[in-house]
């Protein structure tokens, strides 16, 4: 037998595994990298984060991956050559984390590695008959393993929308896992730069799971304050507070189809751009707007649209815990403004369930990469969206 094979079993066999996760969202202002450690598997899975590092990306890793992101024309070679960059740069951030916490590679029993989505196109999107959903992650898996030395396990995405998926949202499976609660109707609310949510049923049911995203998060408040403001994102929200919602400008932005279509549903910066909302504006006869008005126009569509699709997907005589994690928790403005919109659920954040909401998508694919090794075995039924799968492939590092 191969001998990667014999130490995969060995891994697979053990009955605690140390996972480290790797997450660059759509902002890209930094690789999250959490060390976990997991034991059991499904819906007895628990996780330790023993340790927790954002990476801040330099000027340079965002310039050439903004080259190719979410573009429909691209340098192809350039995107080939950022593939393995990439995979490579990822693997030294591991090991430059792993060497800051006192922790040899050789104690890790596998890196679960997201990557960097650089293109996401589900049909509601592209709208191309004969295709199917389809997205795109670079930082090949490889690379990754023979840098670090350990076991990788990354491109989750594919065998999602393979099984009929759009790719996204991820979090479900995990969410399901490690915070579903016994008698509490749960919202796991993350607000990345698209925001996403999963429905975790007090009763447990995995069938009656539900996730979807709803829309920008902060990908508009970000573009806009990198391009206007020359700030990564709204800190504290301080933009946004110093200006007024134009309600023009806010209901040409809630005038797409994305809004209209059935859930689940994904999308991506593909569709919420910076030329969305110069669009939006150009409908509206708001070009002339102040850029904190606009500012907080983006907010408020951002919060309307988060909040209307939960309140669509709930019940209205039903109780509901709302956990946050994600950029977006740290927006006061965005907060509150979901907050006086749902005014009958109870919120709080992931940190009061022993994740770091900072680090809880990173968590989720080192437990994804998890089921890989030891799980698989629970039926999320036939609900769209969330095929019953496992997901990943295993890259040996030698």
């Amino acid at each position: 037998m191969n001998s990667n094979l014999t130490k995969l079993f060995e891994i697979a066999s053990k009955r605690e595994r140390r996972i480290i996760g790797l997450m660059s969202g759509t902002s890209m202002d930094g690789l999250d990298v959490a060390l976990c450690k997991i034991s059991g598997s499904g819906p007895t899975t628990h996780v330790v984060l023993e340790y927790f590092d954002t990476v801040s990306f330099s000027e340079e890793i965002k310039t050439e991956v903004r080259q190719i992101f979410a573009k429909k024309q691209i340098d192809f070679q350039h995107l080939t050559l950022l593939n393995a960059w990439l995979g490579r740069l990822h693997g030294q951030l591991v090991l430059q984390c792993l060497e800051k916490w006192g922790v040899l590679p050789a104690d890790i029993d596998a890196v679960a590695s997201h990557g960097q989505t650089v293109f996401h196109a589900p049909k509601i999107l592209h709208q191309l008959p004969k295709y199917p959903n389809a997205t795109l992650q670079i930082g090949d898996g490889d690379h990754v393993a023979v840098t670090t030395g350990i076991m990788t396990v990354s491109d989750f995405r594919q065998k999602h929308v393979a099984a009929g998926g759009e790719g996204a949202p991820l979090a479900v499976y995990g969410d399901y896992f490690i915070f579903s609660k016994a008698g509490q109707n749960r919202i796991m609310l993350n607000l990345g730069g698209i925001a996403n949510f999963t429905y975790l049923p007090g009763n447990l049911d995995a069938n009656e799971v539900f996730v979807t995203d709803t829309g920008p998060g902060n990908t508009l408040i970000d573009a806009f304050a990198r391009h206007f403001f020359d700030q990564p994102y709204d800190e504290g929200g301080r933009l946004a507070a110093s200006g007024q919602v134009n309600e023009t400008l806010l209901k040409s932005l809630k005038q797409d189809p994305f809004f209209e279509g059935a859930f689940p549903k994904t999308t991506g910066p593909e569709l919420f751009s910076l030329s969305y909302v110069q669009q939006a504006q150009d409908r509206s006869g708001t070009t002339a707007l102040s850029l904190p008005d606009i500012m907080a126009t983006l907010t408020q569509f951002s919060v309307e649209t988060i909040a209307e699709a939960i309140a669509l997907s709930c019940h209205a005589a039903t109780n509901y815990h709302v956990y946050l994690s994600g950029g977006g928790a740290h927006n006061p403005v965005l907060v509150a403004g979901l907050r006086a919109l749902l005014p009958r659920f109870t919120f709080g954040n992931t940190d009061e369930l022993g994740i770091l909401g900072d680090a809880k998508e990173a968590v989720l694919f080192a437990i994804l990469a998890n089921e890989t090794l030891v799980g698989g075995q629970t039926s999320f039924g036939s609900r769209r969206g969330v095929p019953t799968v496992s997901m990943g492939k295993i890259s040996f590092p030698t």
